[in-house]
């Protein structure tokens, strides 16, 4: 939990750089990249706090099982689902806003037990210790993009 909480560390920092645009590098600016880690560290949390350990089914999915074991997302590959998509520009108080709230859901997280889950959408239930460990992959996936934009412009 101490890796997600030192990533977000590292989205506060890029806040500055905000408005920063490469379209050689991504379409959204750096903005949006910050928002989306935001909204997706946080969406996850409140399912996972809302989940039911009951619901939980195992199957085997190959997405997961790359994702979780390389440690890597490929960059252009997945489409960010609507729910944790960005809508328009957010001001850098509003961003810093964003991190506040999400920070506050994560001290939830830490509560939680194992058995509560996530079902992400293409890469099926995460149990709780795999749901952080994909938001620390989605995370640094995201801040590799947001330094290329910034190293590039």
């Amino acid at each position: 939990m101490k890796a997600l909480e030192n990533l977000l560390n590292k989205l506060e920092e890029k806040i500055q750089f905000a408005d920063r645009l490469s379209h050689n590098i991504s379409k959204s600016n750096v903005g949006w990249h910050i928002e989306h880690s935001l909204l997706t560290i946080r969406g996850i949390s409140h399912v996972l706090i809302k989940s039911n350990p009951a619901d939980y089914q195992w199957t085997f999915n190959y997405p997961r099982y790359y994702v979780l074991i390389l440690k890597k997302i490929p960059r252009g590959k997945a489409k960010a689902p609507e729910v944790v998509s960005p809508k328009g520009i957010l001001k850098n108080e509003e961003l810093l806003s964003l991190l506040y709230e999400t920070r506050l859901k994560l001290v939830e997280v830490k509560s939680l037990s194992n058995d509560k889950f996530f079902k992400h959408p293409y890469l099926g239930n995460l149990k709780r210790r795999q749901a952080i460990k994909f938001l620390i992959i989605h995370t640094k996936h995201h801040l590799a993009i947001i330094n290329d934009i910034i190293g590039a412009v």
